[in-house]
């Protein structure tokens, strides 16, 4: 690893198995969009927390604020204001720790990270996609991230509008089958087939997979873009089981998943971060990996 820290954006880690590690309930279908209604300084110190431990950006709480989530809850009339909410959160843990922090704004899939079967119309993603976008850019937020994207239409979508409206101030991450050849999205695909859409991004990336699986996939993104575009890189540590539960039995150590983000860097990638199942202290060993400021 030869990259210096100041050309290193490091991400936050999860936000949702961090509340859920810290006791909130964090139940299917809202998931951590739920401590937004019941317990919002939570979610702010988990976002003081990863800026303590070094981290550069903040992700907003918004991976379930979109309409299609919070109406299975009956919340769906709440979507504007619950991601409004979310960034006003992650900008005043900003303010207080790292006012030079940048504030992400988390879009999920639409539906099932990883089911890509469930994923609705092209025409639905187009339309559920741009007002999302649109609340999180009113909102404040400085980049637009797509995250687990898992399917070629989805993807395409959500980089369709995201060129519209966000104006290169977009991140795209797409989750990848673990076994085979890299770059081969969830639903089949391979990931090429959907790269001359991504040529305005800011970042593409690849998360949500098992962190010791993710290199080959960030070189070839790494080969496949032009350089202007960043590589960004976050896996998970555990597992999800059938209910959307998270598990952390078997997961690896935080030394080992920073020894993965030192593969990862070495590979192409210049954003890195963690993912569900990782904590500010995984976070605060690779900053230290980094040379970055850690508080404390």
């Amino acid at each position: 690893m030869t990259k210096s820290a100041e050309s290193i954006l490091l991400l936050d880690g999860a936000t949702g198995t961090e509340l859920d590690r810290r006791g909130a309930d964090v139940p299917l279908p809202l998931w951590s969009a739920k401590a937004l209604l019941d317990d919002p300084d939570a979610v702010e110190q988990v976002h003081i927390d990863y800026l303590n431990a070094g981290a550069d950006v903040i992700t907003t709480n918004t991976f379930r604020t979109h309409h299609r989530s919070l109406a299975k809850a009956g919340l769906g009339d709440r979507a504007e204001e619950l991601t409004r909410l979310a960034v006003d959160i992650a900008r005043s843990a900003r303010d207080k720790v790292k006012p030079d922090a940048l504030i992400f704004g988390s879009i999920a899939p639409l539906e099932d990270c990883y089911h890509p079967e469930f994923a609705p119309s092209l025409e639905e993603c187009r339309a559920e996609h741009s007002r999302m976008i649109g609340y999180l850019l009113e909102a404040g937020v400085d980049y637009i991230l797509f995250e687990t994207l898992n399917t070629r239409h989805e993807a395409l979508a959500a980089a369709e509008e995201a060129r519209r409206l966000a104006s290169g101030r977009w991140i795209l991450s797409l989750c990848m089958k673990a076994e085979g050849p890299p770059g081969v999205l969830l639903n089949g695909p391979p990931m090429i087939d959907i790269l001359p859409s991504l040529q305005e991004a800011f970042a593409v990336g690849v998360n949500c997979m098992d962190a010791l699986h993710m290199s080959d996939h960030v070189k070839l993104l790494r080969g496949l873009l032009p350089e202007k575009v960043r590589i960004a890189a976050y896996g998970n540590i555990g597992y999800s089981d059938d209910e959307g539960v998270w598990h952390d039995r078997g997961k690896i150590s935080a030394e080992q998943y920073a020894d993965a983000v030192e593969d990862w860097l070495d590979a192409g990638a210049t954003i890195v971060g963690g993912c569900c199942g990782t904590t500010p202290e995984t976070i605060r060993l690779v900053a230290q990996r980094l040379g970055k400021t850690v508080a404390g």
